[in-house]
């Protein structure tokens, strides 16, 4: 085992919360955690939201967090360095439900021994952004932090990540949100994001050197850029942006609350910053079991489409929706799967449906 931090008194001078979700697959949320758990700035608390897992993954946290279990990495992954061997055990927790960690917990405990990991039991599965947003909330209850972190469970970072996110808002100040460089877990060396673009007449969001590696780009290692969108797998949101923008929108069950976000931070003047020198992995589509499943498809179909009708100004909610639909049958032919056509097809439906019952709004 390798020593973590000390756990002691934590100040509230550039605090940051760090938020995971976790749905099931906790052996995930572990490697995080173990990642996590090794970085080089300390004035941090971990946020564990539980999303009604099917499957005890709160248990199995708290066993790991106790000393009573670990997860086996295999040794030829490339990887391993991030997360291996484990950090010193045990770890102190606390655990809550969610109306508990709303009310900020329990202040008296804390302050005897603040405790680096919080648990939360979020009592049902109302997606992502809901789970996020009980964080949210026992973090602005708490109201003893400078800045928060939403970072996907099925995600690895390097030991410099976070105090490089944390010096670049220093740097450029609260009136931003943060993103950093992410890439594949399974292919270490190609790139899944790097800067986003949404393209308000097309409504296409895009991964800037997708699938795409250091060699293939000119774009300096060290270079802080703006864009127009930030997924959420990994993002550094100011207690000022909170303030000023808000929770997650949690009526969105799966994809797009980044978009969401990002589009209402943007419209609001603020800068989104995209950080290339803080690098994590990500174990993409592992958290809702992988991307091109008709789940997945589902429910990214249904939020585009909300998503179009919420934000997007009437000229340009058509043009993105004639782009939309028009572009389906190809990517139908590409995928050559009939479940996942069906799955999409529903999701476009209930999602007009849906609008439609709302009174579609400007139409």
């Amino acid at each position: 085992m390798i020593k973590s931090r000390e756990y002691g008194p934590i100040s509230d001078a550039n605090k940051v919360y760090i938020i995971i979700v976790n749905f099931y697959n906790w052996w995930d949320t572990i490697e995080c955690l173990e990642s996590v758990l090794r970085s080089d700035f300390f004035n941090y608390q971990i946020i564990v939201v539980d999303n009604n897992s099917p499957n005890n993954s709160l248990e199995h946290l708290k066993a790991w967090a106790d000393g009573k279990m670990d997860i086996y990495i295999p040794p030829h992954r490339p990887l391993k360095c991030l997360t291996y061997p484990p950090v010193k055990k045990p770890i102190p927790y606390l655990c809550y439900t969610k109306e508990e960690a709303e009310k900020g917990g329990n202040s008296l405990l804390e302050s005897r021994f603040s405790p680096p990991l919080i648990f939360i039991h979020s009592g049902c599965n109302r997606g992502f952004a809901f789970a996020n947003n009980i964080g949210i909330k026992y973090a602005l209850a708490k109201g003893d932090f400078d800045s928060l972190i939403l970072l996907n469970n099925d995600t690895v970072i390097r030991r410099d990540t976070i105090s490089k996110i944390i010096n670049a808002k220093l740097n450029h100040g609260d009136a931003a949100i943060y993103g950093g460089r992410i890439f594949y877990y399974t292919d270490p060396n190609k790139l899944w994001y790097d800067g986003g673009n949404f393209n308000e007449w097309t409504g296409r969001a895009i991964h800037v050197n997708m699938d795409k590696t250091l060699n293939d780009i000119t774009t300096s290692d060290s270079s802080i850029k703006p864009v127009n969108f930030i997924t959420f797998c990994f993002v550094l949101l100011p207690r000022f942006i909170l303030e000023e923008v808000g929770l997650l929108d949690d009526s969105y069950f799966m994809y797009l609350e980044d978009l969401d976000y990002s589009y209402r931070v943007w419209k609001k003047g603020y800068k989104l910053y995209h950080l290339a020198d803080a690098v994590l992995w990500h174990k993409v589509g592992q958290s809702s079991g992988g991307d091109f499943t008709p789940f997945s498809q589902y429910w990214g179909m249904r939020s585009r489409v909300k998503f179009f009708n919420a934000h997007l100004p009437f000229l340009k909610k058509i043009s993105s929706l004639c782009f939309f639909i028009l572009s389906r049958p190809l990517s139908w032919l590409r995928f050559k799967n009939l479940a996942i056509v069906k799955s999409q097809i529903m999701g476009i439906r209930d999602a007009f449906i849906l609008t439609c019952g709302n009174n579609f709004s400007h139409f």
